[in-house]
């Protein structure tokens, strides 16, 4: 990936010595206005972001809960299957006493007019009731385990609701903050969105620039494992694709969407999230990155993309933007992680 180090990693100077005239009163409060049209949508995104992460945290957390409730509910069916056997042989087990007529082995010896026999059969009657009163036993078990079945699972499906509920607020307050940014951004004419597109740009650059003059990328010269490039070749097949909040392919991608599935194809599974890749996965030092690794953004770990080498990432930048290469120093840094450590 070499094009990612010329486009990023050294920002040429321009190539005319020709000095630009200076901006007018009315361009540079016209920029000043936009300035700050751009930091308001980039905060709404920024927080769209968070609440995307939340939504996805909620929706990978109930589809597992969904699952173990799948798995009681057979376990709830096999119990109360082998309850009903068990419940059977208690019958007829207490049937077969009552036509004994429940009297005493005493009793029935003196009464017996062999007593040999009877001896013999009060051996086998013994084995029997210690098999009953095995099987009483399990009987009992087998009633506390479809208690225990019963309460786990009750306690599940209300999880199961939280989330649900969670993750419609979330999809709200996505929904939400995007539709506010793109009312802002929809009052603008034509050549200020455009000049709206060149400030965001800019910005870009500048922070780039000045990561990248910080000498951070000297002696970072990693190699990406024969699994990273797997992850990097996929990553960048979805150039292109629109960034979609929730989405995990195969036509559209969040952030995070396009990290986890990369290294699904790679065959290294990883946290569905950002905030949770940032928490789970180990941390390695920015000198130490390779291709391949994943760079967590923000304060709040709510974006993420991965590194390409180069000073440059590949990710799913924001809602009306497509997978795309960026500066990997384009956006405030939390740290970075590596899935195939």
């Amino acid at each position: 990936m070499t094009a990612p180090g010329a486009a990023y990693a050294s920002p040429s100077p321009p190539s005319s010595p020709a000095e630009p005239a200076p901006p007018s009163d009315a361009s540079r409060e016209s920029d000043a206005s936009l300035e700050k049209v751009r930091k308001e949508i980039e905060k709404l995104y920024h927080d769209a972001g968070v609440a995307t992460d939340a939504y996805n945290a909620a929706e990978e957390k109930a589809d597992k809960q969904s699952e173990q409730i799948v798995k009681l509910a057979k376990d709830i069916a096999k119990g109360e299957a082998k309850l009903k056997k068990l419940r059977a042989r208690a019958g007829a087990a207490a049937r077969a006493q009552y036509r004994g007529g429940g009297l005493p082995d005493e009793a029935r010896l003196m009464l017996s007019d062999d007593p040999g026999q009877f001896l013999d059969g009060a051996g086998r009657i013994r084995q029997g009731e210690k098999a009953t009163k095995g099987m009483l036993t399990e009987l009992a078990r087998t009633q506390d385990d479809l208690r225990i079945y019963a309460k786990d699972a009750t306690a599940r499906w209300k999880k199961l609701e939280a989330n649900r509920k969670a993750k419609a607020a979330s999809k709200k307050k996505i929904k939400k903050k995007i539709a506010a940014a793109e009312k802002l951004e929809s009052r603008l004419e034509k050549k200020e969105r455009a000049r709206l597109r060149e400030l965001e740009e800019d910005a870009a650059l500048k922070r780039q620039s000045a990561w990248v003059g910080s000498g951070v990328l000297q002696g970072i010269g990693g190699k990406a494992t024969p699994q990273g490039r797997k992850a990097i070749e996929f990553a960048t097949a979805q150039i292109g694709k629109p960034y979609v909040w929730g989405a995990e392919g195969p036509g559209s991608y969040d952030c995070s969407g396009l990290t986890s599935k990369a290294w699904a194809k790679a065959g290294r599974g990883i946290p569905r999230t950002s905030q949770e890749q940032w928490k789970q996965l180990p941390r390695i030092d920015v000198k130490n990155m390779r291709p391949g690794d994943l760079i967590i953004y923000h304060s709040d770990a709510s974006h993420v993309g991965m590194y390409l080498g180069d000073g440059a990432i590949v990710h799913a930048p924001r809602p009306g933007r497509d997978v795309t290469i960026a500066g990997a120093g384009s956006m405030r840094i939390l740290g970075v992680v590596r899935p195939d450590k």
